[in-house]
């Protein structure tokens, strides 16, 4: 059996899982008042940020249409294009907050994509040299070097720094007027 030490998940599973989802986590979470609560850390007004639950390295966020859709061609051409601009962001916020080497970006789109989500969004992972060591290989474990706390902490600043940002508080997301 692996054991990873995750101390901020103890948050997630001790939530309430009475909570009205409206069927959709993606749909839900960014309406809510408690962005930082819900991973929300940046939003313009057509697509949201939102940190992975799951991240498969620091950083690794998703970027979501706020349309609830699963086929990307039956996005309208307003969330295509303020979904694109909130990934130019996201990389641009990544870069100041992360430095990485590069990054790995790619959309689950439909039933058959591997998400768990019905709803298409695009992950955001974040990539360094060397990133890959043996405990994935040799013992199924990937190890996460930073708490999502820190992780939103970091991503929220470097959005806030960026044209255009509007920082309502430290607990809600930045938000964007394209």
């Amino acid at each position: 059996m692996q054991q990873v030490f995750a101390p901020w998940r103890m948050e997630w599973v001790e939530r309430d899982t009475d909570e009205d989802f409206e069927g959709c986590v993606f749909c839900a979470f960014p309406k809510r008042d408690d962005d930082r609560e819900h991973l929300v850390v940046a939003r313009n007004d057509h697509a949201v940020v939102m940190l992975n639950n799951y991240p498969y390295n620091p950083g690794h966020v998703m970027v979501i249409p706020n349309e609830h859709e699963r086929d990307y061609a039956a996005l309208g051409e307003e969330t295509l294009l303020g979904h694109a601009r909130m990934k130019q962001r996201t990389f641009d916020a990544m870069d100041a907050a992360f430095s990485p080497d590069g990054f790995n970006a790619g959309l689950n789109i439909g039933e058959g994509s591997g998400g768990s989500i019905d709803h298409l969004h695009t992950h955001v992972v974040p990539r360094w040299t060397g990133d890959t060591n043996f405990m994935p290989v040799i013992s199924d474990t990937k190890v996460i070097v930073e708490g999502l706390e820190d992780t939103y902490n970091k991503l929220h600043a470097a959005f806030a720094e960026q044209d255009g940002a509007t920082v309502p508080d430290a607990d809600s997301a930045v938000s964007f007027g394209d």
